[in-house]
């Protein structure tokens, strides 16, 4: 091959569209987990050559910057951060990743065209998650810079199409970069998303199981022994389709009904107000946006107030008898807790043996 003639077409197809965006070696991002991903797990991501995004969600702005700066301190490789579009301080936030210079804002709803209008000017790069093609339609109208379409085998909240449909079909409805997410955990499956016209792939349960993450030994056993008939979709947490691990917890949260659910929810969601120094007011103005934004029933408003503390109870406590555990599908197929670099590399290294393969 000639000097002239470039890369080889495996090492061209690895660098796509979305590491010239967010300005990374590597089209493979850590999702904004709750609970899980804090600054340890962003920064090594970021490091390994990936995207790291930290979940602010469950953080305070004061924990928020305090993250911001450690991943700072331990890589000068572009970093995001995952937000609420709904939370009272949003404005307060969104001010705080500019001043820090945060590369990317990640929304696992849709932004308001004044806030994504806002960090676009800024420079910060703009990606919500959507789970269907006229979500990723509109929101690229509205001028975000990228999106992750999440497969209904993802974990957390999620829909109901297969990633292997909702991928292509959002790609050929956009021209900005597309991550997939769900079902993803190796080069095998970073190959395919490209094929179905993807910039990379979006990971949340592959890199909770790797040795930075700070989710508790026990937990994470528990989640290397599960199938992927281990799972469940359920509305019964906070009304909306989630996937968990099937528990005990979830099957009694399943049999019962709103009105013995609701007393537990209101304990939870008062315990994360006081955990996160959310004002009552606060509160009441969070709780009033999310009701109007996501067409809430009341009862459907404290349980969702209710999930962040179910959560933590696993992945912070480790108390697995008392807290649920969200996980993609792709549990059944992860066997092992490599370090963030181990499992990046073995991606890449798997990806661009595929491709050789696949072009001779």
């Amino acid at each position: 091959m000639s000097a002239s003639a470039g890369p080889p077409p495996g090492r061209r197809a690895l660098h796509t569209r979305a590491c010239e965006l967010f300005g990374v070696r590597y089209p493979i991002v850590q999702t904004g987990m709750g609970w899980v991903a804090g600054a340890r797990l962003t920064a090594a991501t970021s490091a390994a050559g990936g995207l790291g995004i930290i979940a602010s969600a469950t953080m305070t702005c004061a924990e928020l910057e305090r993250a911001i700066r450690e991943v700072k301190a331990r890589t000068d490789n572009p970093f995001g951060v995952n937000l609420r579009a709904d939370q009272p301080d949003i404005d307060d936030r969104i001010t705080l990743l500019i001043r820090e210079g945060v590369r990317v804002a990640s929304f696992a709803q849709a932004p308001r065209r004044e806030t994504i209008a806002r960090l676009k000017d800024a420079g910060v790069v703009t990606m919500p998650t959507v789970g269907a093609r006229r979500h990723a339609e509109k929101v690229a109208e509205w001028g975000v810079d990228a999106v992750i379409a999440q497969g209904a085998e993802g974990g957390g909240h999620t829909g109901s199409v297969p990633t292997s449909l909702l991928l292509p079909q959002v790609v050929d409805a956009v021209d900005i970069p597309v991550l997939g997410a769900g079902g993803f955990t190796d080069g095998r499956g970073l190959v395919a998303a490209l094929a179905w016209g993807a910039d990379g792939i979006a990971m949340g349960t592959r890199f909770l199981l790797t040795r930075e993450s700070t989710v508790p030994e026990l937990i994470k056993q528990i989640y290397l022994s599960k199938t992927v008939n281990d799972t469940v979709v359920t509305k019964a947490i906070d009304g909306y389709p989630q996937r968990v691990i099937r528990t005990e917890v979830v099957d009694e949260l399943e049999r019962s009904s709103v009105l013995t659910r609701l007393p537990r929810a209101v304990r939870n969601a008062l315990a994360f107000r006081r955990l996160t120094r959310t004002s009552y007011r606060d509160l009441l103005r969070e709780g009033l946006a999310m009701k109007r934004n996501q067409d809430l029933t009341w009862s459907q408003l404290v349980m969702a107030a209710n999930a962040p503390m179910l959560i933590r109870a696993t992945l912070v406590d480790g108390r697995p008898e008392v807290g649920i555990l969200p996980t993609g599908q792709g549990i059944g197929v992860i066997e092992d807790l490599p370090s963030v670099a181990e499992l990046i590399e073995r991606i890449m290294a798997e990806a661009g043996r595929v491709l050789a393969t696949l072009t001779g």
